[in-house]
């Protein structure tokens, strides 16, 4: 299982925001969106840097009111990981939980191609383990009914 396993479920449309976007409208955009983070991004391809809503709610109380009239390239995170569409799931997952990451771009050559995020992460493993399991008993319940192949 890799990362294009994931797109190829949930699609490869990522919400991008410029650096000079204010908090004010990234954050009414992630509640639109029902998400928890953005791409910072001039062009929608290239990315400069990511912000969450994490980011938002540990500056509140270093700018006050005035975090609404921020430029979204105040409170982004500029050192970003990103993975790549070929990337096996437990190396991102294994990545994402050391660093403490909830969303990762993806990214390929140098361009933008989704997100995934911890819970797409964990719901296509789980799915990936509920097959296995179904299988696992399927077989368990044909040599049970023909236990004369095991002599």
């Amino acid at each position: 299982m890799n990362v294009a396993s994931i797109l190829a479920v949930k699609g490869s449309a990522v919400i991008t925001v410029k650096p000079t976007d204010t908090i004010g409208t990234l954050s009414q955009r992630l509640r639109e969106r029902r998400i928890g983070a953005a791409i910072v991004s001039r062009d929608g391809t290239t990315i400069e840097g990511v912000i969450s809503e994490r980011d938002i709610a540990f500056s509140v109380d270093l700018h006050a009111a005035d975090i609404y009239k921020l430029p979204v390239s105040a409170l982004m995170t500029k050192t970003v990981i990103t993975c790549s569409p070929r990337d096996k799931l437990a190396d991102v997952a294994s990545t994402m939980l050391a660093r403490n990451i909830r969303h990762l771009p993806v990214e390929e050559g140098n361009r933008l191609v989704g997100m995934i995020s911890i819970r797409d992460v964990l719901k296509h493993r789980l799915d990936d383990l509920q097959q296995q399991t179904n299988l696992l008993r399927a077989f368990a319940s044909q040599v049970e009914r023909d236990p004369s192949e095991d002599r």
